[in-house]
């Protein structure tokens, strides 16, 4: 059962699942708290799991202007504040990914660990095909339809609003997001890049964002794409449970980092 919380103005959707420690799931683009069926009942054994949904997403509505990364992550602040979240643990998906790093490098005090999944943090991190099928959802159709059925049915704009949402989405698709390395390297929560082997995220990029943040660990699940904790939910949940331990495995030879 979901909740409401006003955060900085914005009436945000959420739902909580065990006890524990908290753990924050932020979803990808145009999707909603569902999207994380596959991780919240493991991680819910262990930790206080929460996930709420960004404005224009699921059940919280939209605002007039348009959506970003910044945007986004200045609400995800404002909702760990309404909620009294400090140093909570926050995964991201794909675009929930850039929002949870935004929200490291702006508000540090506010992450205790942080996880990206499958999410460039700048540009030149994607791959040339990824790009074209990103410019390519604008026009196309069945992705066009396959995204209306998750929002019309939730949304409390109304399904009319669909396109409103759409367009910003994909206009902040083709211009974001762009995070300078420097401020990436401001983040001070330990880190876990996480990809597949084939997702839209070039490896390269991955392990330059390992290497740019001081305390920063990178996993590669083998045989995913961008889908990685709906393909290989198993493995992928025992990563983050590996990760999210207080207790890390001491490196025995540390190189390669420089």
């Amino acid at each position: 059962m979901g909740e409401y919380v006003d955060a900085g103005g914005l009436r945000t959707y959420y739902e909580v699942h065990g006890d524990g420690a908290p753990v924050v799931l932020l979803h990808g683009g145009l999707g909603t708290a569902e999207s994380w069926g596959q991780q919240v009942g493991e991680l819910a054994r262990h930790y206080r799991v929460y996930v709420p949904e960004r404005r224009g997403h699921g059940r919280t509505a939209d605002v007039p202007g348009p959506i970003t990364y910044a945007s986004m992550a200045e609400d995800t602040a404002a909702w760990l504040d309404a909620m009294a979240l400090r140093g909570a643990h926050l995964i991201g998906w794909s675009d929930g990914g850039a929002v949870a790093a935004l929200v490291a490098i702006t508000r540090p005090e506010l992450v205790g660990k942080l996880v990206v999944i499958g999410q460039y943090l700048s540009l030149d991190g994607e791959w040339a095909s990824s790009r074209a099928a990103l410019d390519g959802f604008a026009e196309d159709a069945g992705t066009r339809a396959m995204f209306e059925g998750l929002h019309a049915p939730l949304s409390p704009d109304g399904p009319d609003h669909f396109p409103v949402v759409y367009d910003k989405i994909m206009r902040m698709w083709r211009e974001e997001p762009e995070i300078p390395l420097d401020e990436i390297a401001r983040i001070t929560a330990p880190t876990l890049f996480m990809q597949g082997d084939g997702d839209w995220v070039r490896v390269e990029h991955s392990a330059l964002l390992a290497r740019t943040v001081a305390d920063a660990q990178l996993a590669v699940v083998p045989g995913t794409s961008h889908a990685l904790p709906l393909e290989k939910p198993e493995l992928v949940n025992r990563l983050l449970l590996d990760f999210l331990a207080d207790e890390q495995v001491a490196r025995f030879l540390p190189v390669g980092r420089e």
